[in-house]
């Protein structure tokens, strides 16, 4: 019998209660000062690790400090920079043309709201999610690799497309926990419940699992 949304919710407090204990105020794994930076490595982390965006970030954020510089950057010397993210000439098209949309329609700002974010060239829901719940408090929900991966694990989706993912986590998590689980699925992915052999006898919140043990 499939189990109902009050059961769901009732295993996701307590998976969040274990995680906030194992994990407690788990941090965005990419590196950042401003709301600006946290944008365009997010752009960055698209198919890419954080570890790797994190290397990069350095030399580029001390290159182009504001949405002006992005705006007037040059193509080919912004490409050399973030080559090793890949597909870095789509990542340089859309860098440059949100810069150029934040100085014209938000004073060269990052905006506060979803729209507003996903008006931006380059930004989709995992990237506005982020911003919206790290930089500006707003409850979210970040649907990346990690996240999706571990909610399907999980029994709490079973879709594959991060939007009906995150609208699944929605109706489950509190608004007040949505951005910290984000970021602790993430810690949880990769210290336990690894894609191709989880941890399932260590795993801390393996009795609130349907599929601890089974693969």
């Amino acid at each position: 019998m499939a189990e109902s949304i009050p059961k769901k919710k009732e295993r996701v407090l307590n998976i969040i209660r274990i995680f906030d204990r194992v994990y407690g105020d788990a941090d965005c794994t990419l590196e950042y000062k401003d709301p600006l930076q946290l944008l365009i490595a997010t752009q960055l982390a698209a198919q890419c690790t954080d570890a790797r965006v994190n290397l990069v970030t350095p030399a580029l954020f001390k290159k182009y400090k504001t949405a002006q510089d992005f705006a007037n950057a040059d193509a080919e010397e912004l490409s050399s920079i973030i080559r090793s993210t890949g597909f870095y000439r789509n990542k340089t098209k859309n860098i440059i043309a949100c810069g150029k949309k934040l100085v014209a329609d938000f004073g060269g700002k990052v905006p506060e709201t979803m729209d507003e974010l996903l008006a931006l060239p380059g930004v989709g829901r995992k990237t506005a999610n982020l911003v919206l719940g790290d930089i500006f408090g707003k409850p979210g929900i970040v649907v990346d690799t990690h996240a999706g991966r571990l909610a399907r694990r999980m029994g709490l989706t079973k879709n594959t497309d991060p939007y009906k993912v995150e609208l699944d986590l929605l109706k489950l998590v509190p608004e007040e926990k949505q951005s910290m689980f984000c970021h602790q699925l993430v810690f949880h992915g990769r210290e336990f419940c690894n894609a191709r052999k989880p941890f399932c006898n260590a795993c801390p919140v393996r009795d609130f699992c349907p599929r601890a043990g089974v693969d």
